[in-house]
């Protein structure tokens, strides 16, 4: 047996892992101390990891569907240039913009969305989208208008921490949340603020549990908004020196009717004056939002709001409070521009495309019609939308409506079923792998993963199919890698910029040009790490100082090629930019380094929520459902392996024990829970956590897995749990961005009697 490092692949924080290797187990995982981010923490989700590198689910070999629906097993090179050819096809015949593109790797698996991009740039792709454009789009506008980047908050020093539809018990998203969460609740001088509609475990460690209806949180958060401008608690001087707009947004607020609102949202008045006092008077203030309000109701504006509490307030650019920070590779793009310009929007429905991510619940309108502009093919890497996007009914519909899907992935996924060609991936083990979730502040860190095993054989790294793929399609011209691959280590960096020069469409394939030429030169099975020698110079031309202070120094590209070897080398990853609090404003992307905080189109929304009816239930769906809850023993789809749950195996629908007694339903019984969409049978589990009217269904079930010792494609499969999205509808949607509702969704219960 033999140890090694790594990282957990389960949710953003992506905690480093120490890893006992016993052949090709993993035997025994534990928090690596050494990891500048986690610091030898984890939760218990990741030592259950092996279920997924040994998962019976896993593909060794190419597939081609055929004529009946079936599958055959074919060899790499006539997988590589069938694909190849019918991409040409349709290409030719109706634009490269007509392939469209999905995936990205989820949680852990972010070094082939490089490559992914390069091919993309291959076949003239120009339509693009991922998991974050049914998540965080509506965010990342708000962010892109507010100041032009991304914010976190430094949850650890904070005197005040506000949680709105967020569980970081369950979810994290913060290194150490757990022991930071006991320290703050543990700290009579700090206070923690939870909004949510069901008394979470993060909810019982609050001082303020703000438990609003469900789908309100916009009046909550109005609320508490109006309570700080009408009780003067905001900071003038902070408002005055580093934004731009202050007095509409002031004036707005001062009009918010602070007792409706609070009636509107459930919230007892005097308790939302308290928290919004205690956040007033507070020397430090930090907030996080999540999908409890992203994919709800008033998303967009709920988004806003939460900002405004640490903006109004001055919580910004010191301990304890909010930071934007560096990036090694970002995640998206975004809107880095204050001013009104029109948006690019999607050619069929014209639906507003955020940070270059088509909105998830359009992807579908975008194919199941005879517009000629309609999307013809869809490649997807590591994702099952099929399972995770919503109305999976109309998703499959759509996916059999194309002229062309390809699937890359470990498993046969639900998604891989309606696939054409399904190409094998190796696992995020078996290959040199990474995250670009590197959010932090003033430290950045950064962690390029070595493969622990050989890929399964079989199967193949992204970064090499996207190669095969690209050589196939001639995409390069073999003289121009040649000359690359002359230039030898010493001499690329310059032999490289001179060919971009010459030809700038190289930019846009840099990823496959790199793997090339340079990836042959990187020590064994790092090959794939290629793509990140231009992400380091990069980083270091966008953050030189922030990068020379993480002790990468030296004239011209030396930064970066130092910031590279240190990536390649350092095992439990690298601080990449190193910064003090003052050095905060520099990312703000404004020349005046101001915040711009009045947003019209939201500060209508907001003046309107004084005429709406809050809740969307009526008499026919009296319940609101919120589908795709993490629990303790939920996680991303990649786990299809039912055993690693210990707890709530089946995940229940969590219904509240007035309701359960109103139906005559104990824990264990099965009911039929129906939406406008569909109905499915579903074990209950009262739970006194719930309020009255609310249902949570978890995320991470309704996926099947081979029975022991069955073929994973043709064998026989177990279904585990409900699918959620079995149930929600395309047209349930955030009108902004276009976010899914999928933690307000009408729905109804009848008892299964048995």
């Amino acid at each position: 047996m033999s140890t090694a490092k790594s990282a957990c692949i389960l949710c953003e924080c992506n905690c480093g892992i120490e890893v006992t290797l016993d052949g090709r187990r993993l035997a025994k995982i534990s928090g690596d101390k050494e990891h500048p981010a986690s610091a030898g923490y984890t939760c218990e989700k990741a030592l259950r990891l092996d279920r997924y590198q040994n998962g019976r689910d896993r593909l060794t070999s190419p597939l081609r569907r055929r004529p009946d629906g079936s599958y055959e097993e074919i060899d790499w090179d006539t997988a590589i240039t069938e694909i190849a050819r019918r991409l040409e096809v349709i290409r030719d015949a109706h634009g490269g913009d007509k392939i469209f593109f999905y995936g990205g790797g989820g949680q852990g698996n972010h070094l082939g969305t490089t490559y992914n991009r390069a091919f993309q740039a291959a076949v003239g792709a120009r339509y693009y989208s991922n998991a974050l454009a049914q998540e965080k789009t509506g965010e990342m506008w708000v962010d892109g208008k507010l100041y032009g980047g991304h914010t976190k908050g430094d949850f650890e020093h904070a005197e005040v921490v506000v949680f709105v539809g967020k569980n970081p018990w369950q979810s994290h998203s913060f290194p150490r949340a757990r022991p930071t969460l006991r320290q703050i609740s543990a700290d009579p001088g700090r206070s923690m603020v939870v909004i949510d509609p069901k008394r979470t475990e993060t909810a019982d460690l609050a001082d303020f549990h703000l438990q609003v209806k469900p789908g309100t949180d916009a009046w909550c958060l109005a609320a508490i908004l109006g309570v700080l401008v009408q009780e003067d608690l905001v900071d003038k001087a902070f408002l005055a020196e580093h934004t731009t707009g202050a007095d509409a947004v002031l004036a707005e607020l001062s009009d918010v009717d602070v007792p409706a609102f609070a009636d509107a949202c459930g919230v007892p008045e005097s308790q939302l004056r308290a928290a919004a006092r205690r956040i007033g008077a507070a020397s430090s203030v930090c907030t996080y939002e999540d999908l409890g309000i992203q994919q709800s109701i008033h998303s967009t504006l709920c988004s806003y709001l939460n900002k405004l509490q640490w903006i109004l307030t001055g919580n910004f650019g010191k301990p304890g409070a909010m930071y934007l920070h560096s990036s090694f590779v970002p995640l998206a793009g975004s809107n880095t521009s204050a001013a009104a310009k029109p948006s690019r929007v999607t050619p069929v429905t014209g639906a507003r495309i955020i940070a270059g991510l088509v909105p998830c619940n359009s992807i579908a309108e975008e194919i199941l019609t005879d517009h000629p502009d309609r999307f013809r093919a869809m490649w997807l890497d590591s994702v099952n939308p099929a399972h995770s996007l919503a109305d999976s009914p109309t998703f499959r519909r759509a996916l059999d409506a194309l002229d062309l899907v390809v699937v890359v992935d470990v498993a046969f996924t639900e998604t891989a079923r309606h696939a054409d060609y399904v190409l094998p991936a190796a696992s995020q083990f078996e290959k040199c792998e990474a995250t670009f979730f590197n959010v932090e502040f003033p430290h950045n860190a950064f962690q390029l993963r070595a493969p622990l095993f050989d890929p399964l054989p079989g199967t193949l790294p992204e970064p090499e199919i996207y190669a095969r793929l690209m050589r196939e399609l001639g995409t390069v011209a073999e003289a121009t890698l040649d000359r690359l691959r002359a230039a030898g280590r010493e001499d690329f960096a310059q032999a490289f910029f001179t060919e971009v020069a010459a030809d700038p469409r190289l930019m846009g394939l840099a990823p496959y040009v790199l793997y090339e030429t340079l990836g042959p030169e990187l020590p064994a099975g790092m090959s794939g790490a290629a793509s990140l020698w231009g992400a380091a110079h990069l980083c270091a031309q966008a953050n030189p100082d922030s990068v020379r202070r993480a002790g990468f120094t030296g004239d011209g590209l030396e930064p970066g090629e130092k910031l590279f070897e240190a990536v390649l080398t350092r095992r439990s990853g690298v601080t990449f930019t190193v910064d003090e609090w003052e050095h905060v404003w520099n990312y703000v992307r404004r020349e005046d380094r101001r915040f711009t905080i009045a947003l019209p189109e939201l500060l209508a929304e907001l003046r309107a929520l004084s005429g709406e009816h809050p809740g969307k239930t009526s008499a026919e769906f009296p319940f609101v459902l919120s589908a795709g809850e993490r629990r303790a023993f939920t996680a991303n789809t990649i786990f299809r392996d039912p055993r690693w749950r210990r707890r709530d195996t089946d995940g229940a629908l969590f219904i509240s024990p007035a309701d359960a007694d109103r139906l005559g339903i104990a824990t264990g019984d099965h009911v039929t829970l129906t939406t406008a969409r569909g109905s499915i049978d579903t074990p209950v589990a009262v739970n006194d956590r719930m309020q009255q009217g609310h249902l949570s269904l978890p995320n991470g079930m309704g996926v099947d897995y081979p029975a022991d010792g069955a073929d994973p494609v043709h064998g026989a499969r177990t279904t585990t749990g409900v699918a959620p999205n079995e149930l929600t509808d395309l047209d349930w949607r955030d009108p902004f961005a276009g976010t899914p509702w999928h933690k307000h969704v009408p729905a109804k219960l009848e008892p299964v009697r048995r």
